[in-house]
């Protein structure tokens, strides 16, 4: 689930923002110098050709740099792209397939992985692109199973990042990266977004779920007020929309600021498979690639059967003090501003804290763990700030 914050900027954000403009300069006065250029190579893709690295793992050729427009059409194929390298040298690995079409049209691209607690997105990935037939196709797919390798061997949001000791690093902040950042992570997010992503893509869908230690309904975050972005996002059979730029460093922002209209569908708990919620999210990117006419076919279920609810605002419900918490709302239930959705005792079973709705609105996400220290977001409510009834309001 994307965490935003009322400045959309964090401390450590702006820090690593400020690093990476720093590193830049650098990288420019030592020119030839700069290992992270020399070692990937100098395609970018978008008519450069596709860069094969001459190695093969598993069976499958590694690239630095992908351009569809090379590929044999009429076929899926599979490869691994070479990202970042590690301390000692070797490379993370990004899974990617793509299904180019018989015939041309438009390019859809599908990611994954981005955070490496994130199980529902890989496999929603796996049923489309199994489901896909290359020779009926008048277009292109490129799926991204694994952005974030490191991460998703660990099972955790961040990369753990080991330049200034063990740093956790949300790589969904850091696009479209720098690959002369002075770390790992954002030059990974740099590799991927200018030599797999920008170049190959005219459409984006960036699939997450809730944070470890979250659960969350079947919902996109999305920039409804961009004409395509609003005709993708209508097109899943989910609950709600959070209508909101959210945070600038977010994978979509940069597809969006690269000219690639893009939004982020959410697909409820983490670390699991939730096989009802997935088929939803398998219908609904069905129903794009069917309205960007890449695969033949009438729509299905659109968030017009399943009465889909947009808000504009989403509102943490924070935990004041350190104890048990207990819910008293379940996902997508409405609630009215003042009404009670949990409590939390100490260990002797005593109340310590009563939490209410502050607006009228809906469950979008509350806390799974048990226990919860102060500054812990318990409940989030998703509200129409144009209907909201309560007392103060954020809308961020």
């Amino acid at each position: 689930m994307t965490e935003i914050n009322e400045t959309g900027l964090d401390r450590r954000s702006f820090m690593i923002a400020s690093a990476s403009t720093a590193g830049a300069a650098v990288a420019l006065l030592a020119g030839s110098a700069n290992a992270q250029t020399t070692s990937t190579g100098s395609s970018t893709a978008g008519g450069s050709g596709t860069v094969y690295t001459g190695d093969v793992v598993g069976g499958k050729q590694v690239i630095s740099a992908l351009d569809v427009s090379d590929l044999e059409p009429g076929k899926k194929h599979s490869f691994y792209f070479r990202g970042v390298q590690m301390p000692g040298g070797q490379h993370w690995y990004v899974s990617v397939m793509v299904a180019k079409g018989a015939a041309p049209g438009k390019r859809l691209g599908l990611i994954s992985g981005v955070h490496g607690d994130e199980m529902n997105p890989i496999r929603t990935l796996q049923m489309v692109m199994k489901a896909l037939d290359p020779a009926s196709m008048s277009g292109t797919v490129v799926a991204v199973f694994d952005l974030s390798r490191p991460a998703i061997e660990n099972m955790g949001r961040r990369w753990p990042n080991s330049g200034r000791g063990i740093d956790l690093i949300d790589i969904n902040r850091a696009f479209p990266g720098n690959e002369n950042a002075p770390d790992a992570p954002t030059r990974h997010a740099g590799l991927v977004f200018n030599r797999l992503l920008r170049s190959n893509l005219d459409y984006g869908l960036d699939f997450h779920t809730a944070a470890t230690g979250m659960d969350a309904t079947a919902f996109h975050l999305a920039r409804m007020d961009l004409p395509e972005v609003r005709a993708m996002a209508e097109l899943f059979p989910i609950d709600q929309i959070f209508d909101n730029p959210a945070y600038p460093g977010l994978l979509a922002n940069a597809l969006i600021d690269a000219g690639i209209p893009a939004l982020t569908p959410e697909i409820g708990n983490p670390r699991i498979f939730d096989h009802e919620m997935i088929a939803q999210f398998v219908e609904g990117t069905m129903n794009v690639l069917k309205h960007h006419g890449i695969i033949p076919g009438p729509i299905g279920r659109t968030g017009k059967d399943t009465d889909v609810f947009v808000a504009d605002g989403l509102l943490p419900i924070i935990a004041t003090q350190g104890g048990f918490v207990e819910l008293l709302v379940e996902l997508n239930e409405r609630v009215a501003a003042g009404q009670k959705v949990a409590i939390q005792t100490n260990t002797f079973g005593e109340v310590v804290a009563e939490y209410t709705a502050p607006v009228d609105g809906e469950v979008g996400a509350r806390r799974t763990d048990a226990t919860a220290e102060p500054g812990t977001p318990i409940v989030f409510i998703l509200f129409d700030s144009a209907d909201a009834v309560g007392g103060d309001v954020l809308v961020e």
